[in-house]
């Protein structure tokens, strides 16, 4: 057995304190050790985004990323954005513009959405499709994404 790291991530506000392997992943420590299922594992190489979470309020592939190297961050996942009955902005836009199918991809559309609503002026359609570029989705064909997170810029610039 491999010796274990004590490691103190703040998830979603509330600190978290365990020993890890050093290898763990971050993706497994949220969802085996935390019990926080909304972050998706796909295609466990980075490529496909289902499960970006915000580190220190950049996106990172959670299947990249050590649980190690998160000692000591800020880390926020879809479940910071709220819940079945009180739904965030962002969340509320995904659903009013039928931005989800199958819903394997919309936890790491969101985060990365998220972040890119909190950094960026995202002017033109194009804008926020540069910015989704790194996810795939299988199922919705991207505009009606596209059309969700202009509405939450929309919002959030009181447009």
């Amino acid at each position: 057995m491999m010796d274990r790291i004590s490691i103190s991530v703040t998830v979603n506000g509330t600190v978290h304190t365990a020993e890890v392997e050093p290898r763990l992943l971050l993706a497994d420590f949220v969802r085996e050790t935390l019990d926080l299922t909304g972050t998706h594992v796909g295609c466990e190489h980075g490529v496909c985004g289902a499960c970006t979470i915000l580190m220190n309020g950049d996106s990172v592939r959670s299947c990249l990323t050590l649980a190690v190297q998160a000692d000591g961050a800020e880390v926020e996942t879809v479940e910071s954005l709220g819940d079945a009955e009180n739904l965030g902005p962002l969340q509320k836009a995904f659903r009013d513009h039928h931005a989800l199918q199958c819903g394997f991809c919309t936890p790491g559309m969101l985060m990365t959405a998220t972040d890119m609503l909190r950094k960026y002026s995202l002017e033109t359609d194009d804008d926020i499709r540069d910015g989704l570029s790194g996810n795939i989705c299988r199922c919705t064909g991207y505009q009606h994404i596209v059309d969700a997170v202009r509405a939450a810029r929309d919002e959030r610039d009181g447009r």
